[in-house]
């Protein structure tokens, strides 16, 4: 029986910070809302999906810019910069006195976790090297998320029987100092060097030309646009279908979200076992199926009962698709391209979020709700099918390819590509002078990059 990723006392530290963070992250949330309908009144729900959509736009601009120079600069120094950045962000917003404050606040703060949350995530694979450790690692990180969904609203609940809810954002001030306190507990191992581009725009761009052009990535990203769909249909509408449709109290929209939470938990428990015998594309689409299988189910106007049991099922599907993202990423690139192609995932993603919140609130607030959950479940069928159809049924790690001549200067170590005479000059690895690549075929784990650019048809 493998040991658990939490043996490693890196990855244990790693892993209380992101729990202890996003536990933080959870009252914030909480204290946001109250805070809008201080100052905002019957405008806090406008007010609040401005702030989302703002988030969504930090997490889409920031993440590639992050990605592109992360290598860089040393990791630790990053992180603990970003984690004491968020807390003095959200130590600001108990004195906020306008909306547009809020605006700016939240801009910074999630322009923060754009840098943090890729480069952390891109951290986890060169601590936990061994694949089915990673993969629990994973799991476990999936948890995390899932149990701040679940344990964050009861804590505040708590809470705030006892304190303001501006207290809560300097409780969240305090978990981003925990955590940078941990992450400056342990050394991280230095991102292999990678080299830049003259342009900054090539260096930005980098990471989603390598995710773009990498079939199973192609397909992680329809399936992200599956989860964005089913996800927001769940998050928007929760509320509105509980309270309004089915004239049911608050506590009961609290067990509907938890439902969702609960499902995914019971996946992310499961699915490291699981993929021990199953590939993961399989695993994967099956959550596209189940989450496009709950939104139609949904058509069906069904009651409380009913909508727990589709937002399980829901959850699950999710939880399929996002527990093994990493592993994807993993495979699909350098070591020294992992910043870059992790930022391009988050920010990608969540520019399919930046669709799907709008429109899953649109669709509720005029068409009706039995229509949204239609085309919503259309959308995650059609995002479902492109994905298997970008993502090949076969698709092993290792590739015969042919090889062009090439000639061409970059930093290298001499690797399998990389095997010519030098003068002298040309200093330690990893190091860049003027070489040729004769041409001819051969097999390796192929993946994009300035070696090959383009996958092989």
């Amino acid at each position: 029986m493998q040991s658990s990723p939490l043996g490693n006392r890196t990855y244990r530290h790693l892993f209380t910070a992101q729990v202890i963070a996003l536990f933080g992250t959870g009252l914030t949330t909480i204290a946001l809302a109250l805070l809008a309908n201080d100052l905002a009144g019957e405008r806090a729900g406008e007010v609040l999906g401005i702030a989302l959509a703002i988030k969504m736009v930090a997490y889409v601009l920031i993440a590639p810019v992050v990605g592109a120079y992360a290598s860089k600069v040393p990791r630790r120094g990053l992180l603990v910069a970003l984690d004491l950045v968020r807390a003095s962000v959200v130590a600001l917003l108990p004195f906020v006195d306008a909306v547009w404050q809020i605006y700016v606040l939240i801009f910074l703060l999630n322009a923060c976790s754009a840098g943090f949350t890729p480069v952390f995530q891109a951290t986890i694979p060169d601590i936990i090297e061994d694949e089915q450790q990673y993969t629990r690692a994973l799991s476990l990180s999936r948890l995390a998320y899932d149990l701040e969904n679940l344990l964050s609203p009861t804590a505040a609940a708590l809470l705030l029987a006892f304190m303001s809810f501006e207290s809560l954002f300097v409780l969240n001030a305090v978990t981003f100092l925990l955590s940078a306190a941990l992450v400056l507990s342990v050394v991280l191992p230095r991102p292999a060097a990678a080299e830049l581009a003259r342009s900054v725009w090539s260096n930005v761009t980098y990471g989603a030309k390598v995710y773009l052009r990498t079939p199973r990535l192609r397909g992680l990203l329809a399936l992200s646009m599956a989860v964005s769909a089913a996800g927001a249909m769940q998050i928007v509408n929760t509320v509105v279908y509980v309270r309004t449709k089915l004239e049911l109290g608050e506590s009961d929209v609290a067990i509907a979200f938890a439902a969702a939470g609960g499902g995914s938990m019971v996946v992310a428990l499961l699915l490291p076992r699981l993929l021990e015998k199953l590939p993961q594309r399989p695993a994967m689409l099956t959550g596209g199926l189940l989450m496009t299988a709950s939104l139609f189910g949904g058509t069906l106007e069904p009651g409380f009962a009913g909508l727990l049991g589709l937002w399980f099922l829901l959850g699950a599907g999710a939880s399929l698709v996002l527990t093994p993202a990493g592993r994807v990423l993993k495979q699909s690139c350098r070591e020294e391209d992992r910043s870059a192609l992790f930022s391009a995932q988050f920010s990608l993603s969540h520019g399919c979020w930046l669709v799907a919140y709008p429109l899953a609130g649109w669709l509720g607030a005029n068409v009706g709700l039995g229509t949204a959950f239609l085309i919503l479940g259309a959308i995650a069928l059609a995002s479902t099918a492109s994905a298997a159809r970008a993502w090949p049924r076969e698709d092993p790690l290792v590739i015969t390819h042919e090889h062009a001549a090439q000639e061409h200067e970059h930093l290298h170590y001499h690797d399998d590509h990389h095997q010519h005479e030098h003068e002298g000059w040309e200093g330690p690895e990893p190091h860049a002078h003027p070489h040729v690549h004769p041409g001819g075929r051969h097999s390796h784990v192929f993946v994009v990059d300035p070696h090959h650019p383009y996958w092989p048809v």
